[in-house]
């Protein structure tokens, strides 16, 4: 069994109106775009004089959900390289796809030991995540 998967979606709409819908379902649920001013990838590469085709634009949106982010971390500072959590949403083949890496709670145990509520704590947030991303759609 893999230890992580990749959630993949795929919408009709435009990156920018999937991103929209994203951030509305995010907020419904307590969640915030951590990095909204720095999600566009292509701008970063442009800033740093780094050519990439005309047609990049994948989006690194960064969502947190402060209130239990926070409580998580008072629980266990090591929690913290897990933590973070990207959406990934760019186009391809005519359509605005999106990505989103999770783990399994085996190997969450397995890097967070003696951690008994983290892994299903996560667990239960990347499917909140995932049902966000659906709604988008």
């Amino acid at each position: 069994m893999t230890q992580a998967q990749i959630y993949r979606a795929a919408t009709t709409k435009p990156l920018a109106d999937y991103v929209a819908a994203l951030d509305a379902a995010a907020t419904r649920r307590g969640f915030s775009i951590h990095n909204r001013a720095h999600m566009a990838m292509a701008e970063m590469y442009q800033a740093q004089n780094l050519p990439m085709p005309a047609d990049f634009d994948l989006h690194m949106v960064q969502v947190c959900k402060p209130e239990k982010s926070s409580l998580s971390f008072r629980a266990n500072i090591e929690r913290a390289p897990l933590m973070p959590k990207f959406i990934m949403v760019f186009s391809k083949d005519g359509a605005t796809q999106v990505r989103f890496l999770a783990y399994r709670k085996e190997l969450i145990a397995a890097l967070v030991p003696g951690d008994a509520q983290f892994p299903e704590s996560l667990v239960q947030t990347y499917a909140v995540i995932r049902e966000m991303i659906d709604e988008a759609l």
